[in-house]
């Protein structure tokens, strides 16, 4: 394969992401864990009452269905996208928009559409990094192909590789570029700034059905799970990092598997520049193996930051609200970019293991996290129009008490794993229509 070619083929594709300021959108994934309301115990795919069954109910509601055999995985309605990860926690995708009102509105809308499904049931969506009491041996795995794959692949990665794909829950926000040198400079920050959202969302207390001893238990999990596709991106902080260096990340390393004219094909430890043939490719087949590999912060033909839990509604678009408010001002870019560009990747590290010891009092750049987040939200504020200001109440009041979702779970211990977790079951927030 000629390497030259690939990466052109693979900077042109993200290149094509490249769009006007005016035209600046922000897209949004929240995973979920459907749960028995009782027990908290993780409801399986399978079965009369699974999540299958849930996804078929909607289907009869207007909800577009994707099937892989007889098994219904995902649904498309208008803006928004649900699928399945590997353990049957729910996605919901909604469309990148220009108002956070509009992303809002489309996930209450979505919330007013399965909640009643799920109440009839006496089940509920809840918003934590992990199962709160379902093991993932319990769990049998989705009916899916390329997740026997992955599940076999990982057998001989990390201790932590198929909890990350079974037992894992986080939420992902999506930020559009201009250029390369606008490219480099948010994808800089974003890694940058790494392991201050994974401590301010932090919301793992519970792990196989016990406390998790520590903090930023999905830090902890993504340490152990495969090096060649997670973490911080080797040469991220690097001057020089832009589309070029992104592309030979991701030529070199290996996708598990990739589609070719419509299947799905092993290819186990063979790397990117050993399949990829820059003149013979459909775009589906290139964005797949863009993909494969799941650092903090992710390059298709836009940023996607991925740090961040599960949480609930309404503190997950705190989460929306505060990338806006910092990476779509050119001000606070500036006065970020400026704060972080001596930083290093031996610092970003050092940083997410003090996160996983010390919670919100660990440290970057000899920095409480706690402190930076605390900035970091005054400076979104700035960077909001009023309308959208409000939507960073939520982490306001958690920080300014010097919590994370981690500490209010943690408060809340002694009432017992269903009381503790309560602010965090879907159905105990959204009033349903």
């Amino acid at each position: 394969m000629d390497y030259k070619r690939q990466i052109e083929e693979i900077v042109n594709y993200i290149k094509k992401g490249e769009k006007e300021r005016e035209e600046f959108k922000v897209g949004i994934e929240f995973e979920h864990f459907v749960v028995d309301k009782d027990s908290l115990k993780t409801i399986s795919y399978y079965g009369e009452e699974g999540v299958g069954a849930t996804l078929r109910e909607l289907e009869k509601m207007g909800w577009a269905a994707g099937y892989e055999g007889e098994y219904i995985l995902d649904l498309n309605k208008g803006n928004k996208t649900i699928t399945l990860e590997p353990g049957a926690q729910l996605e919901l995708s909604i469309k990148a928009q220009s108002n956070i009102k509009d992303i809002e509105e489309e996930y209450l809308e979505f919330l007013h559409e399965i909640l009643p499904v799920l109440n009839r049931k006496n089940q509920s969506l809840i918003n934590t990094a992990y199962h709160p009491v379902s093991k993932i041996g319990e769990l049998k795995l989705l009916p899916k192909k390329r997740y026997d794959f992955m599940f076999n692949y990982f057998k001989t990665k990390g201790k932590y590789a198929h909890n990350m794909m079974k037992g894992t829950a986080a939420l992902q926000v999506s930020i559009d570029f201009n250029s390369k040198e606008d490219y480099k400079r948010k994808f800089k920050i974003a890694n940058a700034l790494s392991p201050v959202l994974h401590g301010i969302y932090d919301n793992g207390f519970y792990f196989e059905g016990e406390r998790w001893p520590k903090y930023n238990l999905r830090v902890e999990i993504w340490n152990n799970c495969d090096r060649d596709r997670c973490g911080i991106v080797g040469k991220a902080l690097d001057e020089d990092f832009g589309y070029e260096k992104y592309a030979e990340y991701l030529l070199n390393r290996p996708p598990i598997f990739v589609f070719k004219g419509g299947e799905v094909v092993y290819t186990g430890d063979k790397l990117v520049r050993e399949i990829f043939d820059p003149e013979d490719y459909s775009t589906n087949e290139l964005e797949h193996l863009f993909t494969m590999f799941f650092p903090d912060v992710r390059t298709k033909n836009y940023i996607e930051i991925r740090m961040m839990d599960s949480v609930p509604y309404p503190f997950n678009f705190s989460s929306v609200a505060l990338i806006k408010g910092i990476f779509y001002n050119e001000e606070n870019l500036k006065k970020v970019y400026n704060y972080i560009k001596d930083i290093t990747i031996e610092d970003v590290k050092a940083s997410k293991a003090s996160i996983i010891e010390q919670g919100l009092e660990g440290t970057l750049k000899g920095e409480r996290i706690l402190d930076i987040g605390k900035w970091l939200l005054d400076l979104g504020k700035k960077g909001l129009k009023e309308e959208e200001k409000k939507y960073l109440l939520p982490l306001e009041d958690m920080l300014n008490q010097g919590k994370n979702p981690y500490e209010i779970t943690r408060e809340r211990e002694n009432l017992g794993k269903k009381e503790a977790l309560k602010w965090c079951l879907l159905n105990n927030i959204v009033e349903v229509k």
